[in-house]
């Protein structure tokens, strides 16, 4: 899937601070936690709680999020759909980075197991 340039570059300059209200809201209206969303982010994204803080503090914007993070090896097994665009498809690594990231979120949503969004080959 080709992603615009224009659309992966708006995805590069959100701030993660004002989506990460979002990504809670989603959660917590299907009964999960914080610590639960936290859990999820820092095995995507090996951030830990502190430093999560911190981008959020710095409104550090997608780009410089992912800049901080290291990917877990097993993200590949992230797969699917999400905002209508299959995963596997998406060019722009950013871009997955970010859709990956939204997945995780859209299953804890789903009400799936924490063992079963945090994949393991």
């Amino acid at each position: 899937m080709n992603n615009s340039n224009t659309q992966n570059q708006r995805i590069a300059k959100m701030i993660f601070a004002s989506v990460y209200p979002l990504y809670l809201a989603k959660i917590e209206k299907k009964g999960r936690t914080k610590e639960e969303l936290d859990q999820v982010i820092e095995w995507l994204t090996n951030i830990d709680n502190k430093k999560l803080q911190e981008l959020i503090e710095e409104n550090a914007t997608f780009e410089t999020f992912f800049q901080q993070a290291l990917l877990n090896p097993d993200a590949h097994l992230i797969t699917g759909v999400i905002c209508g665009v299959r995963l596997e498809e998406i060019e722009d690594p950013l871009t997955r980075q970010v859709r990956y990231l939204d997945k995780l979120v859209d299953e804890l949503a789903k009400g799936r197991k924490l063992e079963k969004i945090m994949r393991s080959s």
